[in-house]
């Protein structure tokens, strides 16, 4: 059997404020969500906006990263995986889908200004 793929990349803004919790072995997780712009052209000749929300999780060494340098409106690459979850609520199965981040750079604030890699950070 031949393995899949599972890979997204993203290029948005956060936001919000990336908010970090420690799980009780300690492992670190940070959460935000990030906005993916696009524009495009329907029949009747007008321009249309689009933004998609996305929820991302990084964890150890890029959650660390994303504590210490990002802020809600920074823009940002991802690169990660897709995973999905399953809670109840009601009786009933609800489905929630995530970005998990396996590569991240920064680039830059608000304005757009300024990349920095990061490649493997410490765990």
């Amino acid at each position: 059997m031949s393995k899949g793929l599972n890979k997204v990349q993203l290029i948005g803004r956060l936001g919000i404020d990336p908010e970090t919790r420690f799980l009780q072995d300690g492992k670190q997780v940070t959460k935000f969500r990030m906005a993916v712009n696009r524009s495009f052209i329907n029949k009747e000749g007008d321009t249309i906006e689009d933004t998609q929300w996305f929820n991302v999780e990084a964890w150890s060494g890029y959650a660390k990263v994303v504590e210490q340098y990002l802020k809600s409106g920074d823009r940002v690459y991802i690169e990660g995986r897709l995973r999905t979850e399953e809670y109840k609520k009601d009786g009933e199965t609800k489905y929630f889908t995530k970005v998990v981040v396996q590569e991240l750079i920064m680039l830059g604030g608000p304005n757009g200004n300024g990349e920095h890699e990061v490649e493997d950070p410490p765990l």
